[in-house]
C-alpha cells in the first residue's frame, strides 16, 4: 500500500468545474478551474436552434422548427465529457491516487461514462450534489468521509 495517497476532488456542474485538493492541514483548496465558456469556442449560429426558432425553407412561408434535443442539455453533457477528458489526462500524468467526484446526478453520470478504466479505478467516492457555488472553506463538511482527519502528535 502506498504511504502517502494524493486525493483529488472534482466539484462540477453543467458549466463549471473546480479541482480541489486537501492541504497539509487537510483544509480543502481549489487548485484549478474549468469553465464551459472558456473550454471551447461555440459556433456563432448555436443559438439558432433554440426552441421556437424559425426555419426558412426557401419559400415565403416560415415553419417552426422543433429541436430534437435541448441544446442546454447537450452542452451540459459535452462539458461533463470535457471534465472526464481532463480527469483522464491527470490520471495518465499520475497526479492523483484517489478521486472523488461531486456533481448533479445527470452531470455525474455523464462524467463517469467517459472515464477511462484506470481513472475509474481511482474513484473512491461520488456525491450527487451541486456544490460548485460552495466556498472552499465550507467543502470539508461534504467530503469528510474521504479526507483523512489531521493527525496530531500527543505530547506527554
Amino acid at each position: 500500500m502506498r504511504k502517502h495517497l494524493r486525493l483529488l476532488i472534482v466539484v462540477a456542474d453543467g458549466e463549471h468545474a473546480r479541482f480541489v485538493r486537501p492541504a497539509e492541514d487537510h483544509a480543502l483548496h481549489s487548485e484549478s478551474h474549468l469553465n464551459a465558456e472558456t473550454a471551447h469556442e461555440q459556433p456563432a449560429d448555436l443559438g439558432a436552434d433554440h426552441p421556437g426558432a424559425t426555419f426558412h425553407s426557401g419559400s415565403s412561408a416560415h415553419h417552426a422548427l422543433a429541436p430534437r434535443h435541448d441544446l442546454h442539455d447537450l452542452e451540459t453533457i459535452k462539458f461533463a465529457h470535457l471534465v472526464a477528458q481532463r480527469l483522464n489526462e491527470l490520471a495518465s500524468q499520475d497526479t492523483f491516487d484517489d478521486l472523488v467526484i461531486a456533481a448533479p446526478p445527470h452531470s455525474l453520470a455523464a462524467i463517469r461514462e467517459k472515464l477511462h478504466v484506470d481513472t475509474q479505478a481511482r474513484v473512491i467516492g461520488t456525491l450527487a450534489k451541486d456544490l460548485v457555488k460552495v466556498p472552499d472553506q465550507e467543502l470539508s463538511e461534504h467530503f469528510k468521509a474521504w479526507v483523512r482527519p489531521v493527525h496530531r502528535s500527543i505530547k506527554h
